[in-house]
């Protein structure tokens, strides 16, 4: 089918000539990259986007501060951008985050709009780079080897703010949940073999603790995303970049996102080396796979309802079985599994991509920036239901509990300390072997009276520590 010659304008550049969309605020280059990377189907994250334009504003209003780039130009590309920030024209950004070049064809996208859109402003042609250029003025004193890690930076920022809120709220509901169930005794389970008591709150206050702790860790990290290496250009020396302006650009983006970024005290080590971005990435695997196996513990505990462990019940959100009638699955800690696997998996995918680097760049950063923000995004998403569909609405079975510890002989190991590990051990073969209970048997042999048999193997005695208080 032959395009309408009237529908497009044609554009040039170091490649040759291209048909662009007559209205398309993109042009030349991006169109090549949309071509050349049709790889997700996805496109760039609009916090990127909106980073990006923080920076592009940034670099021109401070370019018009010692006359390298007009005021009036400046303005218009400030417009520009504000538009962008506001959420305007977010659909004219059309590249694959996947892609070649270190990020080329994203720095292209934004100098593009950028550039076609203040020349609008200024009331030029689309398409006609005199009123304003994406290179030459969009683009100046940048390059993407700084502008595009500044906004991944920037994005990765403004995406752990809704994951640092939603961590807090989890570490809260544990800690509610560890208050409600303090006084329910349960087994302790070691190797899935019953081991000794516990509450099962003391079980959830564990749950807090390992929240709490991914939080510290995750904080720790996060400071190294504010350093930026903006003002660097190509490999960290500045070529093409006024001194005034390598050291006023990032105060004043700082000052514009409302971000406490500064610039990093080495731009070249700052262009080198992205190793930053996977110390946020191990951070994030850390709390998936902490987050995991609690979520396996809670599987476990409610598993049956009649045959398997029954001593907690989550609450009920959807059919489980298109085969069985009333069948109903842990769906949502079995989300927060796949959610730990798919970051483990991202976390790996990083890992290479920064040790890939290769002397004054790493161009794998289009690859970094879709796993680590992906991570942080399905992290977000999966505690926020975690919490809303499962652990606000979690019940204990305290009478089921309590059952099992009678009848375990894990209990056992309360009496050691009085009859010696050997005779101990001798009584619990007694207790699988005959069926009888630990407390039938001791009473049996007269070990023990009732009286300090009913103190040593009280249940909530037995989750805390002490001997002293008891006499025979």
């Amino acid at each position: 089918m032959l395009k309408d010659s009237k529908s497009y304008r044609k554009e040039f550049d170091s490649i040759g000539s291209h048909d662009v969309p007559i209205d398309a605020y993109y042009g030349v280059q991006t169109i090549r990259a949309k071509e050349n990377f049709p790889i997700t189907g996805y496109q760039l994250n609009p916090i990127f986007i909106k980073s990006l334009a923080y920076i592009k504003k940034a670099a021109a209003l401070t370019n018009a501060e010692i006359q390298l780039l007009s005021q009036t130009k400046a303005q218009a590309i400030s417009q520009a951008c504000d538009e962008i920030i506001n959420g305007e024209h977010l659909e004219q950004f059309i590249v694959d985050p996947i892609q070649g070049g270190a990020g080329t064809s994203m720095n292209m996208n934004i100098n593009e709009v950028l550039a076609n859109r203040a020349s609008e402003i200024l009331h030029g042609k689309l398409g006609d780079y005199q009123t304003v250029h994406p290179n030459d003025h969009v683009n100046y004193g940048q390059s993407t080897n700084d502008v595009i890690p500044t906004a991944g930076k920037m994005t990765v920022i403004q995406l752990s703010k809704d994951l640092r809120q939603e961590l807090t709220r989890l570490a809260s509901a544990f800690g509610d949940k560890a208050k409600e169930f303090d006084h329910i005794i349960k087994m302790g389970r070691t190797q899935m073999q019953d081991a000794i008591p516990i509450r099962l709150g003391q079980e959830f206050n564990a749950y807090q603790e390992a929240v709490e702790r991914n939080i510290r860790r995750l904080d720790k990290v996060l400071e190294e995303m504010h350093q930026v290496n903006l003002g660097g250009t190509a490999i960290g020396t500045g070529l093409n970049a006024d001194r005034f302006y390598v050291d006023h650009v990032v105060p004043k983006l700082a000052e514009y996102s409302q971000l406490p970024l500064v610039q990093t005290e080495d731009l070249i080590d700052g262009t080198q080396h992205i190793d930053a971005f996977a110390a946020v990435s191990s951070q994030l695997k850390n709390c998936a796979i902490a987050f995991s196996k609690i979520a396996n513990d809670l599987r476990l505990m409610s598993s049956g309802p009649k045959t398997g462990f029954n001593e907690i019940n989550l609450p009920k959100k959807q059919n489980g079985s298109s085969i069985m009638p009333g069948k109903v699955n842990p769906v949502i800690p079995e989300v927060i599994n796949q959610i730990a696997f798919r970051i483990v998996g991202n976390d790996t995918t990083i890992t290479m991509a920064v040790e890939a680097g290769q002397l004054e760049l790493n161009a794998f950063e289009p690859i970094i920036f879709y796993s680590l923000f992906e991570s942080i995004t399905i992290l977000t998403h999966g505690i926020r239901t975690w919490i809303d569909n499962c652990i606000v609405g979690i019940t204990a079975n305290a009478g089921r509990s309590q059952e099992m510890v009678e009848n375990s002989i894990g209990i056992i190991t309360a009496i050691v300390p009085f009859v010696g590990y050997q005779k101990a051990a001798d009584l619990a073969n007694q207790a699988l072997a005959s069926g009888k209970s630990v407390r039938e048997l001791i009473l049996e042999e007269k070990l023990l009276s009732s009286e300090t048999l009913y103190k040593i193997l009280d249940p909530y005695k037995m989750t805390e520590p002490g001997i002293s208080d008891i006499n025979e």
